[in-house]
């Protein structure tokens, strides 16, 4: 049987995505791919420590808000507050404050199209 080996992408809808690439590109260092909108994260680049995740939630939850979309995404930072100063400079939403855990720090904020944006920067593991 076939088995699933991790997520291949993120894909969604923009009002204008080259303009949503292009803030993400100054605003968090995206390094974006030419021929398409868009950019390629290697597994090789990730911190130790990190993963992705794939995990439904109910129907119900709180979670994304303020975004009105069904969905959010998360993205792997070397730096979580360096990261919320560059996209509050950008003109992003901050929300909530960071929280830190055991197996990393998180914080979020609403692009420049309203969607919520997670960013996590994993502890470290040794190898």
């Amino acid at each position: 049987m076939a088995k699933v080996l991790g997520v291949g992408g993120v894909f969604f809808k923009a009002n204008d995505p080259a303009a949503l690439c292009k803030w993400y590109s100054e605003h968090l260092n995206f390094e974006l791919d030419t021929g398409y909108d868009g950019a390629s994260f290697k597994p090789n680049d990730m911190p130790s420590g990190s993963l992705t995740v794939w995990s439904p939630f109910k129907r119900d939850t709180q979670y994304f808000e303020p975004s009105k979309n069904d969905y959010m995404f998360n993205l792997i930072v070397d730096d979580l507050k360096e990261a919320l100063v560059q996209v509050q400079a950008g003109g992003a939403q901050l929300n909530g404050e960071p929280e830190h855990f055991d197996y990393g720090s998180f914080g979020w904020f609403s692009d420049p199209e309203g969607n919520k944006v997670e960013l996590w920067e994993p502890k470290a593991v040794d190898g």
